[in-house]
């Protein structure tokens, strides 16, 4: 059974404007995301700022989701890290704490081989119960997963159940799928292409953009799987502009704007990320207006 169908949300982690972790407005977020018709949380990704936290924040922001949500939707815990040591030991943590799923990224920088990817998941897998969601997203981690390789890992480790992918390949997707028999959870990684990979046998998204229209991305997904297809497309098609706004500067200083925008107020980025030149943000805001969000 998958961890979860739909629309999870790769959510922001508010700062203060002292850079902690404000978790008075993660719990604000995080009802808001439940309320918004969100199927699942997910909880430290890169949307998350995990690269600049603390492996004892990165584990107490976890904690926190979990805690806060009490299995009303699934909570999954990004992870993953280019060090096999340090990633069995916070999916442990994630694990023991009562994660539905865990998400594990590529190994970023050290660009393992393909059997060095094959080791570094099974010893992750290894060490806990919870289902895996394999992370494939060569262009910020240097290091792709390749289909046969997802294909062994999907058929030898038990608990590796599912891929989130942002190749941007739907070629390398379809491979995916043919390989894995469709014995694969597969999820895409980048809000405009939801309805391409749900067309291959997809079965939802995590979503960036369901942090400032979690209902849309949901029903967008659920019609798809209802059969209402041409409804989806239109839905994907009049989500473009949005997605391009969020993805006009690296992920998640748009999203961040944008919910700043919105009065959500989540705080600054940690550095290195940086706020969001002007010229962007103007854009984003006129997207976001013609969005219905603002």
């Amino acid at each position: 059974m998958a961890i979860f169908k739909g629309a999870g949300v790769a959510i922001v982690t508010p700062m203060k404007d002292n850079l902690e972790v404000n978790y008075d407005k993660l719990d604000e977020i995080i009802e808001e995301q439940i309320a918004g018709k969100t199927d699942a949380i997910i909880i430290c990704g890169t949307t998350g700022e995990s690269a600049t936290m603390t492996e004892e924040e990165h584990v107490d922001v976890i904690k926190f989701a979990i805690d806060r949500v009490k299995h009303r939707i699934p909570v999954i815990a990004g992870t993953g890290s280019n060090c096999t040591a340090t990633a069995v030991q916070l999916s442990e943590e994630a694990d023991k704490a009562g994660a539905e799923g865990l998400l594990l990224v590529t190994p970023y920088y050290n660009k393992a081989t393909q059997n060095g990817l094959i080791a570094h998941y099974t010893t992750v897998a290894e060490s806990v119960k919870a289902p895996i969601i394999l992370y494939n997203v060569p262009s910020r981690t240097g290091c792709a997963i390749q289909p046969a390789t997802v294909a062994k890992l999907v058929h030898n480790v038990e608990n590796i159940v599912g891929i989130k992918e942002a190749s941007g390949d739907i070629g390398n997707v379809a491979k995916i799928m043919h390989l894995c028999d469709g014995n694969i959870d597969l999820y895409s990684g980048n809000d405009d292409q939801v309805v391409p990979l749900l067309a291959l046998g997809g079965i939802g998204v995590i979503s960036v953009v369901s942090n400032v229209a979690p209902a849309y991305v949901h029903d967008m997904v659920y019609k798809f799987l209802e059969g209402k297809v041409q409804e989806s497309c239109k839905m994907q098609l009049d989500a473009l502009p949005i997605c391009d706004a969020l993805f006009s500067e690296v992920n998640p200083i748009p999203v961040k704007a944008a919910m700043n925008l919105m009065g959500k107020e989540v705080g600054p980025l940690r550095p290195p990320l940086t706020e969001m030149e002007a010229q962007n943000k103007e854009v984003l805001k006129k997207a976001m207006q013609e969005f219905g969000i603002l």
